[in-house]
């Protein structure tokens, strides 16, 4: 599995351990709007005057919409997502039942078509990766908030 520059596309790994957070169930994208508002209603920024603060909430947003409509429209419902803390970053996972279809970033696509998501989720993090666990296939990401 490669992705443009030839190397890993998605690891296989399970994520660094975290605590507290948002969790959802969802069964279709129609839901997905509802969860941003959430995820921007409970991770606002401190200060209004905080513009790191509203682009990493922005940031958070964009990498659980991005992998929750990925693994419903790829993996199907029940979709499981959350958003929740480790030390240093948030961590996004998501999980659907396509165990045997791992994340793979689109190769040699015109953007137009879509599939770039992946690689914006590998921009927007410090690590990524996906593993499989029972009858669930859980794709990850950190996002640090320093």
């Amino acid at each position: 599995m490669t992705g443009h520059t030839g190397g890993p596309a998605w690891p296989s790994a399970p994520p660094p351990d975290a605590s507290g957070g948002l969790r959802w169930e969802l069964d279709d994208v129609s839901q997905l709007p509802r969860v941003r508002a959430e995820v921007r209603r409970h991770m606002a920024p401190q200060g209004s005057d905080d513009q790191h603060g509203h682009d990493l909430r922005d940031h958070l947003v964009l990498a659980l919409d991005e992998m929750a409509s990925n693994a419903l429209r790829h993996g199907g419902p029940p979709v499981l997502a959350s958003v929740r803390l480790t030390p240093s970053s948030y961590l996004v996972e998501v999980s659907d039942q396509a165990v045997g279809s791992p994340p793979v970033p689109a190769v040699d696509r015109d953007p137009s078509e879509g599939g770039l998501g992946l690689y914006l989720i590998v921009e927007l993090s410090s690590e990524h990766g996906w593993y499989v666990s029972g009858e669930c296939k859980h794709v990850w990401a950190l996002l640090p908030r320093q």
